[in-house]
């Protein structure tokens, strides 16, 4: 098996190897061929436009256009075609039947006619001697005839080929403006450099450097599947060999694997794999102990969950004897325990305290810093009801004493007054209430937050009121709510949570918060919860009615 294996390995590398080759012939040939065509055009052109004015200097043009109107030479004509026949002669253009010739371009109709050209020397017995006659008209044979047209009307030279081809096969081909003695253009000059005379060149240089590159790559590859052989082949299967050892005899150590001494990747594996058996070998031997450890944690923080879940009043209607209010609140931890809290409790017979509270932090450290938080508000709100800036002035003091990691609460507390609607509230730091005043929209009552609990010492807080009337709702929560954030991590926002709440705004205040949080997990879809999720919904219903005592 080890055996095939070895040989499984050579064919890959042979494979690998090949397909490199190919790789590398095929790009080497393209980018040579894309390089050596680029400069062997540029220079075919620039040759063409070298003849062009070569040849321009044997043209009269304040006589040129007058054989046109004409129709006859005369022996400066004939001087000029000699002259320009000679210089055809002595270049490729003549063994490739190519050409120079004179013509004046008609830009509406996208013809040519004809003054002069050179191949009626060669062809005066050809069937096709018209088309090179003076005055003879013919299709503009170019597939961008506007840069001839561009070339005759403001002399400017086009450096773009000009490939088209003819009764005598595909050139490029190079013009210049004929002037006359005053500057005008009255024709054009054009020089044919043959496209099969250039691409036989190119063919001749993709061939050699085919045979080239393969010759170089089938010599490189056959010494490198040589060195692999010996440097990664073997060791390789000494390395499988060994691991498969290890699992079929119960993680028994290798022997053989330390005596790879390769200063390469190779050797770098081997002592990786001999490495991986010793840690598998140690952590095999502390498995069972870690496990259990990890059992035990997970039971302790499921009973802290079930111990933190029952120290916020989850019993719901939480005061069905009274008709004054209805009240509902949720919190989702994002980890076994959270550090989000919420309470709600009588302080007397007409008062009704909420607080909504975010530890910083997750986990049990914050869950610890909560039970403390929670219990010091409700503790000293007991005592201070007429007077939450003094509470919160207080718990601060005894918090920021005991803080010795550092931690912080954001805390809101309200307490409404049954029979009045009064609602005095206080703010550390927290998140701004909703309010629906009548069954109406849901709206943030925007109120200054004061410093965070725990945060400095010797903080003074000052309490604020409002009034609310029958009707009237209340929605506080956590920043897990607005921060919740989708696959994108965009946040749901204050936006969204304000749309979400008047969507729902008729609902029960228990079925509103369910509405709620599904829409916050419709927005987060797939994308994990990072903090806790807490809310609460306070409906002042009806005024309870006072008491004698109560005044």
């Amino acid at each position: 098996m080890l055996r095939l294996l070895k040989i499984a390995v050579n064919r890959k590398l042979a494979a690998m190897c090949a397909l490199l080759a190919v790789l590398i012939c095929v790009g080497t040939c393209i980018i040579g061929y894309i390089v050596y065509r680029d400069s062997l055009y540029k220079s075919a052109n620039d040759f063409a436009y070298q003849l062009d004015e070569i040849a321009r200097t044997y043209v009269n043009g304040d006589r040129i256009l007058s054989y046109l109107e004409t129709g006859t030479e005369d022996a400066e004509y004939r001087a000029m075609a000699e002259n320009i026949y000679t210089l055809y002669r002595n270049t490729s253009l003549y063994d490739n039947k190519a050409g120079i010739y004179i013509c004046v371009p008609n830009a509406a109709e996208l013809t040519i006619t004809n003054l002069y050209d050179v191949r009626i020397e060669e062809y005066l017995e050809d069937d096709r001697y018209e088309v090179f006659g003076i005055g003879v008209t013919d299709p503009m044979g170019i597939e961008h005839p506007e840069n001839a047209i561009r070339i005759y009307e403001t002399g400017e030279r086009v450096d773009d080929y000009f490939v088209h081809k003819t009764r005598f096969g595909y050139n490029s081909s190079a013009m210049l403006p004929v002037y006359n003695s005053e500057g005008e253009i009255v024709a054009l000059i054009v020089t044919d450099m043959p496209i099969p005379y250039l691409t036989e060149s190119l063919n001749r240089f993709l061939f050699s450097t085919i045979i080239t590159t393969v010759i170089i790559v089938f010599l490189f590859m056959i010494g490198f599947l040589f060195i692999a052989d010996k440097l990664l082949s073997r060791p390789l299967q000494i390395i499988s060999e060994e691991a498969d050892s290890f699992t079929r005899t119960e993680i028994q150590l290798s022997q053989r694997l330390p005596q790879i001494h390769q200063k390469d990747e190779i050797g770098h594996l081997a002592e990786s794999v001999y490495k991986m058996e010793k840690d598998i070998q140690s952590y095999v031997e502390n498995l069972t102990a870690v496990t259990a450890e990890k059992e035990r944690i997970g039971a302790e923080l499921d009973v802290a969950q079930h111990i933190q879940a029952a120290m916020l009043p989850c019993i719901f209607p939480a005061f069905p004897e009274r008709h004054e209010l209805d009240i509902y609140a949720t919190m989702d931890p994002a980890k076994e325990v959270g550090g989000d809290f919420y309470d709600f409790f009588m302080v007397d017979d007409r008062h009704l305290a909420i607080v909504m509270a975010d530890v910083s932090g997750k986990g049990v450290p914050a869950a610890l810093f909560m039970v403390i938080g929670k219990t010091l508000i409700k503790d000293h709100t007991q005592l201070h009801k007429d007077d939450l800036g003094e509470v919160f002035t207080e718990v601060n003091q005894l918090l920021c004493e005991s803080n010795s990691e550092d931690l912080f609460i954001t805390a809101f507390e309200g307490i409404l007054d049954l029979v009045t609607g009064e609602f005095t509230y206080v703010n550390a730091g927290h998140e701004m209430p909703f309010i629906s005043r009548g069954g109406g929209d849901f709206q943030v009552f925007k109120i200054r937050a004061a410093f965070v609990l725990a945060g400095m010492e010797g903080m003074q807080y000052q309490y604020g009121t409002m009034m609310l009337e029958p009707g009237d709702r209340l929605y506080q929560y956590t920043d897990g709510v607005t921060e919740a954030s989708d696959d994108n991590n965009g946040f749901f926002g204050m936006e969204r949570l304000e749309a979400s709440l008047n969507a729902h705004k008729g609902d029960l205040v228990k079925d509103l918060l369910i509405h709620v949080k599904q829409d916050i997990d419709a927005f987060a879809g797939k994308a994990p919860q990072y903090d806790d999720i807490t809310m609460l919904c306070l409906e002042y219903r009806e005024r309870m009615q006072e008491k004698p005592e109560q005044k």
